[in-house]
């Protein structure tokens, strides 16, 4: 349960008008999913933003990386968090690889999880 707290205060900042990773959206929703993933050989859970193209990567539990997220908005890549740095790292590298359609899939597959 606290990890869901947790995630909840991390969805809930990127979500903020004053979140500074999404400044340029207001009121965005982050909850839908979540999608797992493994990314840069650790496990990361898949959120989808109310936008419809905008998703959160949140490191899963029990993950080396954690507490890390990385946010996708508007095409662009952001991390924040103070987590293990190689794994991190290692996340980010597979991330920047995602196409548009990459992302536009994990959209749909957060939708697809019923949450």
């Amino acid at each position: 349960m606290k990890y869901f707290a947790k995630l909840f205060a991390v969805l809930l900042i990127a979500s903020s008008p004053c979140g500074s990773l999404f400044a340029q959206q207001t009121n965005l929703n982050c909850v839908t999913g979540p999608v797992k993933k493994t990314y840069g050989k650790t496990p990361w859970l898949v959120y989808s933003c109310d936008d419809g193209q905008s998703i959160v990567v949140v490191t899963a539990p029990g993950s080396p990386a954690a507490p890390f997220y990385f946010t996708f908005n508007g095409g662009r890549l952001s991390g924040e968090g103070t987590g293990n740095k190689a794994a991190t790292d290692a996340a980010y590298d597979d991330l920047q690889r995602l196409t548009d359609a990459d992302i536009k899939a994990l959209v749909i597959q957060t939708k697809n999880t019923g949450s």
